[in-house]
C-alpha cells in the first residue's frame, strides 16, 4: 500500500510523517525505515525506527532509487514500513516519471508486504492519476 502526503513546500508534510512514523511505532511487528535527504530529524523519530540519509548514496535516477529500496527490502524480511521523506528530491524523480514510479512502488509493496507512506511537495491537483487515489494528507 501506498499512502502520499502532498503539499507545497513549506505546508508541513514533514511533520505528518513524523507523527506517523513515531504512532506506528508503537503497534508495530516489524521494522520501519524512515528515508530523508538529511539527518536533520534524527532526534524527531524514535530510536526504533531506522532512519537513512539518502544523500549519504550515489543515486542520481528513479531507476537507481527504485534498486536501493529492492536493496533495503532484500535485507530485512520483517520491515513493514518505510517513510520517504522530501520523495521527489531523494527518489531523483523527474515530473514525467511519477507515475511510473509510483506505479513501480505498488509493484514492490505488494510483492514484498511493505507499506510506502511518501511526502510529495505537489499540490493534489499537480499530482498524475494514479498518486491522487493514494493521498491521505493534502495540505
Amino acid at each position: 500500500m501506498i499512502q502520499i502526503i502532498a503539499g507545497e513546500k513549506g505546508k508541513g508534510k514533514t511533520k505528518h510523517l513524523l507523527e506517523k512514523v513515531n504512532e506506528a511505532v508503537k503497534t508495530a511487528n516489524g521494522s520501519i525505515v524512515y528515508l530523508d535527504k538529511s539527518s536533520k530529524h534524527m532526534y524527531e523519530l524514535s530510536n526504533k525506527v531506522r532512519l537513512i540519509n539518502v544523500s549519504d548514496f550515489p543515486i542520481s535516477n528513479c531507476d537507481e532509487f527504485l534498486g536501493f529500496l529492492s536493496g533495503i527490502i532484500s535485507q530485512d524480511h520483517d520491515l513493514e514500513e518505510m517513510y520517504l521523506d522530501s520523495f521527489l528530491t531523494i527518489s531523483s524523480v523527474k515530473d514525467e516519471e511519477l507515475s511510473h514510479a509510483i506505479e513501480r512502488l505498488d509493484v514492490i509493496s505488494s510483492t514484498f508486504h511493505v507499506n510506502f507512506i511518501l511526502s510529495v511537495s505537489k499540490n493534489e491537483s499537480d499530482l498524475p492519476e494514479c498518486a491522487k487515489a493514494k493521498i491521505n494528507i493534502s495540505l
